[in-house]
């Protein structure tokens, strides 16, 4: 087994509007990680989150700019720790099962443990997410490999290295696939741990909407493919639009051969039109694809600057670690009080 009393352990929890259950959320990763110091981003609550947050015991500090994505992005700019635990304040997560994703985090040297969720589909109101998420999955696997089996679990534990080398560039729920995406294109180490789905407390509702955050996250999807494979992304238009062309031309080229004739004329001007649009998808895949490894490598280097000095903290290493400096500044938070 391995020790993590020795890193200093930092529980993440965006928050908005979950009055009704994050005061009990605090309750379960203290009693779960005693060591570990809690953070509520409060993103513009119009109900009593702050309020049962800090009465619980965790640093509330706001996040003005709305948007799970935006949550993560300041989370992970202000917060120093060793290893972020990052949950959901609806109690859905289990915080019982933190010490074992950090446990696998620090056995396997992993750089990001994600929680995969079980039944997910007993409460009714979920089966049309769960269908989605099964979806989304299926084609994550198809684009960028077969690293996750649950890309949307907000449940997730980093090391330092990947939380302060991930840019974050998402707004919304679809934060978690660019996290997927990062670890998938960068090849980071990473593993699963799967634990049982809770329900929402009586009266709390799930801020996810089915149809417009999936087109978000689709969207998503389809931007990280252009920018980490756009070989595939133009490649795949390129195809298209080729097949697109042999189409318009196979009866124009039968009527040529048996009559010696071209008959319509702005078919064929279409179908060359496909044609070189075809030319020029693939070209710019080409071009795109060196970029891209480029922009893989300076990422990769980033990443790996993160990692300790010689002679510096290490968090996979043999020996226990001096206690990190405790006055280093941390952001300021909302003083609250019953």
């Amino acid at each position: 087994m391995t020790d993590s009393s020795r890193y200093s352990l930092a529980v993440l929890l965006p928050c908005y509007n979950e009055g009704l259950s994050i005061a009990s959320v605090v309750i379960d990763f203290r009693k779960a990680l005693p060591g570990a110091r809690i953070y509520v981003y409060d993103n513009n609550s119009t109900d009593d989150t702050a309020q049962q947050a800090a009465i619980a015991g965790a640093t509330v500090i706001t996040c003005r700019r709305q948007g799970k994505g935006n949550v993560v992005r300041q989370m992970f700019a202000d917060i120093e720790a060793d290893i972020y635990i990052m949950a959901d304040g609806d109690g859905t997560y289990d915080a019982a099962a933190a010490p074992r994703m950090i446990e696998a985090l620090l056995s396997d040297r992993a750089d990001m443990v994600v929680g995969t969720r079980r039944n997910i589909t007993e409460d009714a109101g979920r089966r049309g997410h769960a269908l989605g998420n099964h979806i989304f999955n299926r084609v994550y696997q198809a684009m960028f490999g077969r690293d996750f089996t649950d890309i949307f679990s907000g449940y997730r534990v980093f090391t330092r290295r990947f939380a302060k080398s991930f840019p974050a560039n998402s707004a919304g729920f679809e934060i978690e696939t660019e996290m997927s995406v990062h670890a998938s294109t960068l090849r980071l180490p990473v593993t699963e741990i799967e634990f049982d789905y809770g329900r929402r407390v009586e009266g709390s509702e799930s801020k996810l909407s089915t149809f417009r955050d999936g087109i978000r996250i689709l969207s998503m999807m389809a931007m990280l493919l252009k920018e980490t494979k756009p070989f595939v992304f133009f490649g795949a238009i390129s195809a298209a639009l080729l097949a697109a062309c042999a189409l318009l031309m196979l009866p124009i080229v039968a009527d040529f051969l048996a009559t010696g004739l071209v008959a319509r004329i702005p078919t064929v001007i279409l179908a060359m039109t496909l044609m070189v649009g075809s030319m020029l998808a693939l070209s710019c895949g080409v071009i795109l694809d060196s970029v891209s490894r480029g922009r893989i490598e300076q990422k990769r280097i980033f990443y790996l600057s993160q990692a300790p000095a010689r002679g510096e903290r290490a968090l996979f290493g043999p020996q226990p670690i001096e206690e990190r400096d405790t006055a280093a500044p941390q952001p300021a938070a909302r003083e609250l009080r019953a």
